[in-house]
């Protein structure tokens, strides 16, 4: 079992993606109010080694030795990986003795303003940054940033570092409706995608509760309205949990596990991490898809959200 790698878990977008974690939960420079993780705990700029160098280079020389290659290596977990100061580092080790494997980086991106930050990440393979605001009052709304960051800090090092990276630049943008759906806040983020030059841009919305009550998904039809309103060729919907079914690498086992243990007792997410013994990131990867197919719902309780099985 490991503590600082996760799956391969089946993603919408990388395939077989075996996750990374280098940093603690909930330690993020966000806290935003659609996180499925959790709210953040420790909200927080400062870069540390949150997770020591040689205990994530033990875990991943182990599993080298003992696994297939999956699709891709994907630095991502319970909060903000580039917090980690040794990211760059563990990004190095990783392609001396996997060249094959490709390495995505999945962040918010708010580190990225800082240029030493930018360097450490010059050699993945896929950056996937996220942009959900660019107006200064969406953005206190939905990601609620640590004190000192603002949105123009934010996008200045979204476009510099489109300027100095030669991999591939997916940007996420998380729709909330009422939140950042105006055709206000949509036009302003044109703006900063136009300038900011992703090669591609995905819409991605709710698929379970967040920290904040009463969210909404945006349906489909919305997102398509936001690309129709837009008028850019690079856009495309990821928001589809389904999906993720069909990818060779879900796994029933997991699946099974996560309905039979909630089908005996309503549980929270960390209640089944704790009970099952599998990474956060890991379960919410079935959780998804497990609500989209009507078997389990959410009830919201004082001490979180519960998962239980669905009477039918």
């Amino acid at each position: 079992m490991y503590k600082y790698l996760f799956g391969p878990v089946p993603s919408r977008r990388l395939g077989m993606s075996l996750g990374v974690d280098l940093i603690p939960r909930k330690v993020c420079s966000l806290d935003c109010v659609y996180c499925e993780v959790g709210k953040t705990t420790k909200l927080t700029l400062d870069r540390k080694e949150y997770i020591k160098f040689d205990k994530v280079t033990d875990e991943l020389t182990n599993y080298f030795n003992n696994n297939p290659d999956p699709d891709y290596i994907t630095f991502s977990g319970s909060g903000e990986p580039t917090l980690n100061i040794r990211i760059g580092e563990i990004l190095q080790f990783i392609k001396r003795n996997k060249p094959d494997i490709p390495v995505a980086i999945l962040t918010n991106g708010t580190l990225l303003y800082y240029k030493d930050v930018r360097d450490t990440l010059k050699d993945a393979d896929v950056v996937l940054p996220s942009l959900d605001a660019a107006t200064e009052e969406v953005f206190q709304k939905i990601n609620r940033p640590e004190n000192t960051l603002t949105i123009n800090k934010y996008i200045e090092g979204l476009i510099a570092f489109r300027n100095e990276f030669k991999g591939k630049y997916w940007l996420e943008i998380f729709i909330l409706p009422d939140y950042n759906d105006t055709d206000n806040e949509l036009i302003e983020l044109k703006k900063a995608i136009l300038k900011i030059n992703p090669d591609i841009v995905q819409l991605n919305t709710l698929d379970r509760p967040g920290t904040v009550a009463d969210l909404r998904s945006a349906t489909r039809e919305e997102l398509q309205r936001i690309i129709d309103f837009w008028k850019l060729d690079n856009v495309e919907i990821i928001a589809a949990a389904p999906e993720r079914k069909n990818i060779l690498s879900y796994r029933h086992d997991i699946e099974t596990a996560i309905v039979e243990t909630i089908s005996r007792r309503p549980c929270t997410l960390d209640d089944l991490t704790k009970i099952l013994g599998i990474h956060i990131n890991e379960i919410n990867k079935y959780l998804d898809v497990l609500e989209s197919e009507n078997k389990i719902e959410t009830v919201r309780q004082e001490r979180g959200v519960f998962y239980q099985a669905k009477n039918k």
